[in-house]
Parts: structure tokens; sequence; C-alpha cells
């Protein structure tokens, strides 16, 4: 065959390759990555990509699992795999992959706000907790922030073991409390992270849930009126800076002040805002479901506090949310109480975040298999990240152990239980007192006690046995006690375990921060 025809003929082959479909290669979700762990004890959905009608098999520890690609996707379900690693978990179609050095053991979900992303770096005690942060047992994975406004189902991120560079920047919550899961349970842990500071629990929610409750779905028609109206707004901020290039001249001809600029409206659509609803479990939690987890831990609350009633509606739909699009039910979701923030008040005051803690104290009597840990003592006045990370999470990791793992601890301080008037002193009683209560570095703190007027006044209050009792001489008649109600709570109620007593009310009178429609 002479020159001209073997160009001719490979020519003709490329146009015909050119209008084949294109092969796709057998690919895993991002989250299936080398150095991943695994959940062990449970069904561990494993999915990908791959072309259309190929069939991919996956195996691990001796199991193997096939099915056969749909709409580009497959996905498979492997049986319970036990502790260990690491292995190999292999992926075969018209290709083969090899995700390497995989574990399983323990897997958790670490969320929420500035407090949960606040970086290991930054904690008391990190420079000794850093170098000694090695242990290829314990595995970490940060998801990019990132926000959508439609479900988004893949991650660019990688698995790493911990190490002090690795562990150096990672939350150092859920750092503090996967290390002390490993130190407890004796298997590999993998802990994913996944939050943004100053973000609202709604931004963390999705769309059917926020528009199947009543209460809630004014948070996404009031979105859809505010990007509906940011034209209007634009329009009307455009006249008014003519208005104001004018009056700025007219003052500069004058020698007069100049006045200020007006604010340009922020444009609710714009993509650099975590804080639309929904846009935050877009990109960064839809995308890791359904990867198998034992649970997640959550710190957030602040950015929602001026809406602390609303929060007792928002924060359980969302966890409940969380349970069902995660398809494995009724999860452990373990959350930190917002710390002590803002000058200290030496008289009883009304709180925005006093009212948001007790949102989340009321989160744990209304769901199953959720957790608080209480933190009063770590707070500071002048600071909304607290450095002291370590408490933090080894409580959730306590609560975890007692909880989730049945390990016979104390994992919660004193929580309220009743209360019952005698005569002009409120006797209070509380669960988790097994060790006993006591009160820390003094006379007890703390306790407000108010008659049928509803005025608070500063209560003495004393333990007795297993109870509380709390008086006042201006209040002859209680009707009811606050413990710990402030921005800023002076608090030292603890019991024999050494953990600090939750916040709390025994009333039901409305809130500050209650809408003004339902507080009539």
């Amino acid at each position: 065959m002479n020159a001209s025809r073997v160009l001719l003929a490979a020519s003709g082959a490329a146009v015909l390759l050119a209008g084949l479909p294109a092969r796709a290669a057998v690919k895993p979700h991002g989250l299936f990555s080398d150095g991943a762990v695994l959940q062990q004890g449970m069904r561990v959905p494993v999915w990908g990509t791959a072309a259309e009608g190929e069939k991919v098999t996956v195996s691990i520890q001796g199991q193997t699992a096939s099915t056969t690609a749909q709409g580009g996707k497959w996905s498979v379900a492997l049986k319970p795999l036990k502790a260990g690693g690491p292995f190999t978990l292999s992926l075969r179609g018209e290709n083969t992959v090899e995700v390497k050095n995989v574990l399983v053991g323990e897997v958790w979900v670490a969320s929420g706000q500035s407090n949960m992303e606040f970086g290991l770096s930054g904690a008391v005690g990190a420079d000794q907790t850093i170098p000694a942060a090695a242990d290829p047992m314990l595995r970490v994975l940060t998801i990019p922030h990132a926000t959508s406004e439609t479900p988004l189902h893949e991650v660019t991120a990688g698995w790493k073991e911990a190490a002090p560079d690795t562990v150096r920047n990672f939350s150092a919550v859920a750092y503090y409390f996967a290390r002390d899961l490993r130190r407890s349970l004796k298997v590999p842990v993998g802990v994913i992270h996944s939050s943004w500071g100053g973000t609202v629990a709604e931004a963390w929610t999705s769309r059917p849930t926020l528009e199947s409750e009543s209460e809630l779905i004014g948070l996404l028609t009031g979105y859809q009126a505010a990007k509906r109206n940011y034209p209007f707004a634009l329009m009307g901020y455009q006249q008014a800076m003519e208005d104001y290039r004018k009056a700025a001249q007219q003052a500069k001809d004058e020698g007069k002040t100049v006045p200020k600029p007006p604010a340009a409206p922020p444009d609710p659509a714009d993509p650099r805002n975590p804080n639309r609803p929904t846009v935050l479990y877009n990109a960064m939690i839809s995308p890791l479901q359904p990867y198998a987890i034992r649970g997640a831990i959550w710190y957030q609350g602040e950015s929602n506090a001026g809406r602390a009633v609303q929060y007792q509606s928002l924060f359980p739909a969302m966890i409940e949310d969380w349970r069902r699009t995660w398809g494995e039910g009724g999860f452990p979701f373990l959350f930190v109480q917002l710390a002590p923030f803002m000058p200290i008040q030496q008289e009883p005051m009304e709180s925005a975040w006093a009212e948001l803690r007790e949102a989340q104290r009321l989160t744990t009597l209304r769901l199953p298999a959720t957790g608080m840990a209480v933190i009063t003592d770590v707070g500071e006045e002048r600071d909304i990240h607290p450095r002291r990370k370590e408490p933090v999470g080894s409580r959730l990791a306590l609560a975890a152990r007692a909880t989730v793992y049945g390990e016979h601890v104390e994992y919660s301080g004193p929580t309220f239980d009743s209360m019952k008037v005698e005569g002009n002193r409120a006797v209070l009683r509380f669960k988790h007192t097994r060790c006993g209560l006591a009160a820390k570095d003094g006379p007890l703190t703390g306790f407000t006690v108010a008659g049928a007027d509803r005025k608070w006044h500063t209560a003495k209050a004393e333990i007795q046995g297993d109870r509380v009792v709390v008086s006042s001489p201006d209040v002859p008649h209680p009707a009811a006690v606050r413990f710990g109600w402030a921005n800023f709570p002076v608090v030292n109620l603890w019991n024999g375990a050494g953990l600090p007593a939750s916040p709390f009310r025994t009333d039901d009178w409305p809130l500050t921060t209650q809408p003004k429609e339902a507080s009539r």
C-alpha cells in the first residue's frame, strides 16, 4: 500500500472512531480515595461512575459485589466489614482501580460553623498535641468550602493519615474527638470534616425539609422574595448614589463635610454567600451521602442566636433531615452547647444566647440518639472562639463512648429533671447525679428565681443530697427558676464525675427571640 493510501485509511479510521460513544472508565466516588476509612459492622455503600451498561465488581476483605452501570452511575452495598486494615478496595470493569491503604473502623462526620472549623494549631495545648499526633490508624478528610443552589454529588478531597502536618489545620474539636475514640475503642477512626464559619443552620438543611415545615418555609419564601426584590433595591441604590454624588460635590464646593455614601444592597443570590438556605447542605453534605458513618458531631448556633425560638424547630428538623437523606436511620447526632461569651453581667438578664442553649437542651429531650456537650467552663468574654478545644472534643467523645459504644461511664453533667415548690423554696431534682452533686470552687452560683410577676432575682442555692434548693427573700412564692441564663453564665454546679450542669429554665414564658406575632 502506498503512502497516500495509508494516510487515507488512517484518516477514515479516525473519523469512524470519533463517531463512536466514548467508554468511561470505572471510577469510584471521591470519598473512596487511598487511605479511606470504611465503617465497620454495617452495610457499606460503594458507588461511582462507569460507561453505560458496564459491569462493575467491587471487592474487599474477601467479599465481592457486582452491578451494572445505568445512566453512567453504579452502586453496590457491601455486607458488614470487620475492623482492621490496611486493605485494598478493588473495583473492576473494563479497567481496574485499586484504592489502597483502606482501613475499616469508626467513621464520623463533623460539621457546623467556626468553632468546629477552628484549627488545632490555634487551640490551647497545640504545642504538645500536634507533635504527638502521628497515628496511621486515625484518618482525616476536610471538605472544601462550596455553595450550590442544587444538590451536588462529588467531592474533591482526599483522606490523610493523622500526623503533625495533616492535623495542624484540621478541626481541633473533631481531632480531639477522634483521638479520644481511638484511645478508647482501639480500632481505626476516620473523621470527615465539613464546616464553614459564620453560617446558619438553614444553610445546612435541604430544601424539601424547609418546604415541609410550616415554621421554616418562611426561610425559603423570604429568600426568594429578596432575590425578586434585588433589582429594585439596586435601582434605588443607583438613584441614591446619583443624589449622593451631587450632594458630595455641593459639600466640597461649600467647604462642608462630605456625607457618607449609601451602602450597596447585598445580592441575595451571591454565590460567595454561604448563608442562603440549603446551599451548604447541597454542596457540603449531599455529596457525602450515602457514605456509611456511625454518626455526626456538630458545633453551631452562634449565627442563629437571634432566632433562638425558631431554632427549637430548625435544629431538630435539620438533624432528622440528615438522618432521612443519609438512609441509615436514626444515627447518633452529638452536639456542643454554646460556650459563654460577651461581658459578664452581675444581675439577671434576658439573653438570646441563653435561649439558643435552651433550644439545644430541648433537642436532647425531643429527639432520640442525641447528646450534648456542655462547656460552660471554657468560654471567653471577649472571644467568640474559645481556645480550649480539648474539653469540647473530649466531652463529645465521652457522650459517644457511653451512648453509642456502651461504655459504663458518666457522659453528662447534671440535667434538670423536675421542680417542686415547698413554701418559699423551689426544690430542684436532676438527672446524671449518680456520682453526686458538687459546687465547684465555692457556693453555688448562677440560679435566679421569679414569682408570678415574672421578675427575676438572684437566688441562694444549696445542695441537699441529690437536690438543689433555691430561694430568695425577694420571692416569697417561687414560680420559676433559671440556671445559667446569661450570655456568659457564671455557674459552678457539677456532678462528681467532673462534668458541668447544663443551663436551663423551668418556665415556659415568652422569650425575647419569639416572633412578635407568636408572642402576643
